[in-house]
Parts: structure tokens; C-alpha cells; sequence
């Protein structure tokens, strides 16, 4: 197939926070399937002046590369609802992959996923939440572990770290580790947040493969209202093994379908069982040695993204064949465009917003938490609208968004 890939090449747009996850891991593992594959960059807001140069170079590169298939990971209202029903009529599949149901799903795959002719989704029951509110066709996948960074266990005795975590410090991930090293165990922790910042993917897996224990928080980069039900599967937990690391992870729905717990991954409920499971590990080497070794040998042969995505695209294979492809409608696009402009009625509105705001939260995140105000208010009140050309959100906020 030929495949368009529509992601970011940094994590959320920012060169600072390291390669983006999608770009390091689903490029490689598409190409190594054989297919035709190229990218546009929707995460970072540099080279547009607002969200209707991206849309039109997003269609122009679409235009260019007449695609099988569009694959998104859809940050927020980037690309347009109307832009996607462009993509459509011109012939390619829009596919997105949706990071974020356990929590997001209301604001955002419930309002557009009727857009997608494949709504992957990796929490198990927003599947019934699609089918029940009718939304496209759902398809349930989960995140992986990348073929070409598997790497065989090291044994605990060679290990440079006793404890490790990678990712970013937000949630009780702060909390969690500061238990522990009150407790005298010896915890390095990476990425956006932590004193040692953000590492490359290739230093991510020297970090895992080299600790006796990694660890994994299972919470949302946002809280919901359901407690562990609103907990994720993470990519870490098949990353983890398939670095050749141990993994201790909290506890998070649906994690038995994809592992023997206590076999193949080690499981917590709480800081009492985080510790004293830590401990138990750093105290048996054995145990230890086989965890990882079992873990490495389950993602190696069932969890990589060559083995997902060959699934996945499977399922999209007659449909690619009935689909003939048409030239791009530009006039409607620079309609969508006009409706996109940035009136001096909006302008003031937001002026007035990140005052207000400014005074709360301060000068420097005033801006950003107007743009969480307006976006807040715009889903609930206004539904797919805030994903449109003419949406708020995305007409007032395009730098913060």
C-alpha cells in the first residue's frame, strides 16, 4: 500500500521533549511490511502562520503522493473535520489512531470518529462506546514493542541501574518514586520533567536492558472520574520486555490479555506493594532474571508493531481496492479556509480571556490555560463544531494548541 503518514517527528511538536513516539516506531515497522510510505508533520505549529496552512500543505502533499491509505494520530483539531472528509472524497482510507480513549474519547473521538473509515482505538472498552453511540467501524489494537530494538536480557548482576523509570513527571509518578527512595532504593528516572530530561529512543532501551527492574505508571496524562478504570495500557509494558528489561507496572484493566502476570510482568496496587515487590526483585536476582527473560520472549514472538500493523492493514485490503481516486476540491477548501480567519472580534476575545486567565495562572501559562477555557467550553457546548474550520479553539489558540 501506500501509506500517508500524518504524525509528529518530536513528542507533541517540541524538539526538546525528544523524537516522537509514532515517528520512531510506526515508520520503521510500515516500512519493513514493504509498503509505500511517507509523512507530513502535524505536530509542530512552526511552519504555519494558522491551522489553514497546515490543512492545505497537508492536502497538497496528499494531492502529490495520492495515497491508499491516510494513518493519523491526531493530537486535537489540527486537521480539520472537513479536511478529512476532503481526503475521503479524493479516494484514500482515513485511518486514526487514538491514543487516549480511557479518558479522551467523550471530547474528542465521540465527536469526529464518524470521520474515520478505521478508528483504532487501544482501551478494550471504548470499543462498546463506538458501537454504542454508532461511531465508524473501531478496531482494537495496542501499542507494541519496535522489532528493530529487541535486545535479549542482561542478567540482574550486570545491570547499571537497580531501578529505573523512563517518562515524562506529571500524575503521581513524582510521589511514587520519591517512596521509593525513601525507602533507600535507588530509582533513575528519565524524560520531560525529571532533572535528567529527556533521553533518545536508543538510549531508552540501553537505560531498560541495563536496570533490574523498570518501572511503569499506568495513569493518564489526564485524570478521569473512574479511578483504575481510567488507567491505560502504556507502550511501555511491551517496550519494557522487549528491551530486555523487567517490568513492574500498576495495575491497569486488560493487562492478563496481553501477558501472564506475575510471570512475564510483575504487577502493583499501591505504594505499599510498589516498595515491597522492588524489594523482593532486587533481593531475588533469579526471579528477576526469569520475569525478563519470559516477558522478552512474549513480546518478541506476539507484541511488535510488524506483527500489529500487518494485521491492521489486513483488515483494510478490500477496501483500498474499491477505492478510485479523484483530484482534491479547492474551492471548497479555500471556503473552509475564509471561515478559518482570525477576526479582530476573536482577537479581542482572546485578549480579554488570557488576561483573566494571566491572573490566575500567570504570565507565562495564562495563554496556554485560555486555550484549555475555550477548548473546554467549545466541546461541550458547540460538540464537532470545535473540530471544524470555523471552531474557536482552534482559530484562537493555534501557537498553544
Amino acid at each position: 500500500m501506500n501509506i500517508l503518514c500524518v504524525f509528529g517527528e518530536h513528542a507533541y511538536g517540541d524538539p526538546a521533549r525528544g523524537e516522537g513516539y509514532e515517528y520512531v516506531n510506526f515508520l520503521p515497522a510500515l516500512r519493513r511490511l514493504g509498503h509505500h510510505v511517507s509523512f507530513f508533520e502535524s505536530f509542530s505549529r512552526e511552519p504555519y502562520a494558522d491551522f489553514a496552512g497546515l490543512n492545505r500543505a497537508l492536502l497538497k502533499q496528499v494531492e502529490e503522493t495520492s495515497p491508499d491509505v491516510v494513518f493519523c494520530v491526531l493530537m486535537q483539531y489540527e486537521v480539520w473535520i472537513e479536511t478529512m472528509r476532503l481526503i475521503r472524497k479524493s479516494g484514500p482510507l482515513m485511518v486514526n489512531w487514538s491514543t487516549d480513549d480511557s479518558w479522551k474519547y467523550p471530547m474528542f473521538s465521540r465527536l469526529i470518529g464518524a470521520e474515520w473509515d478505521l478508528a483504532v482505538t487501544t482501551y478494550p472498552r471504548a470499543v462498546e462506546w463506538y458501537q454504542r453511540d454508532g461511531i465508524g467501524k473501531p478496531y482494537l489494537s495496542q501499542w507494541a514493542a519496535n522489532a528493530e530494538t529487541l535486545a535479549p536480557p542482561l542478567s540482574a548482576a550486570a545491570c547499571r541501574y537497580p531501578v529505573s523509570f523512563v517518562g515524562a513527571a506529571y500524575g503521581n509518578r513524582s510521589v511514587m518514586v520519591e517512596v521509593l527512595r525513601r525507602e533507600g532504593i535507588d530509582v533513575a528516572c528519565f524524560g520531560h520533567g525529571w532533572p535528567a530530561g529527556p533521553v533518545e529512543a536508543q538510549r531508552i532501551s540501553e537505560i531498560v536492558r541495563a536496570s533490574q527492574v523498570s518501572l511503569n505508571f499506568s495513569e493518564g496524562s489526564r485524570k478521569g472520574a473512574g479511578g483504575r478504570e481510567d488507567r491505560q495500557i502504556k507502550a511501555r509494558v511491551f517496550e519494557v520486555p522487549g528491551y530486555g528489561g523487567c517490568l513492574l507496572t500498576e495495575q491497569a484493566p486488560y493487562l492478563e490479555k496481553y501477558f501472564r502476570l506475575g510471570e512475564e510482568i510483575l504487577t502493583f496496587e499501591g505504594r505499599d506493594e510498589l516498595v515491597g515487590t522492588v524489594k523482593a526483585l532486587l533481593a531475588d536476582s533469579d526471579r528477576r532474571d526469569t520475569i525478563a527473560r519470559r516477558g522478552f520472549e512474549r513480546v518478541s514472538r506476539d507484541h511488535t508493531y510488524d506483527r500489529r500493523f500487518d494485521e491492521l492493514l489486513g483488515a483494510l485490503t478490500q477496501q483500498v481496492a474499491q477505492r478510485p481516486h479523484r483530484a482534491i476540491d479547492w474551492s471548497e477548501f479555500e471556503t473552509l479556509a475564509r471561515w478559518h480567519r482570525f477576526s479582530p472580534s476573536l482577537k479581542l476575545l482572546r485578549a480579554v480571556i488570557v488576561v483573566c486567565a494571566s491572573l490566575f495562572w500567570g504570565k507565562q501559562r495564562g495563554a496556554r490555560a485560555a486555550r484549555r477555557i475555550v477548548f473546554e467550553l467549545s466541546w461541550r457546548l458547540c460538540g464537532a463544531r470545535t473540530y471544524a474550520a470555523a471552531g474557536w479553539p482552534g482559530r484562537m489558540f493555534c501557537r498553544e494548541s
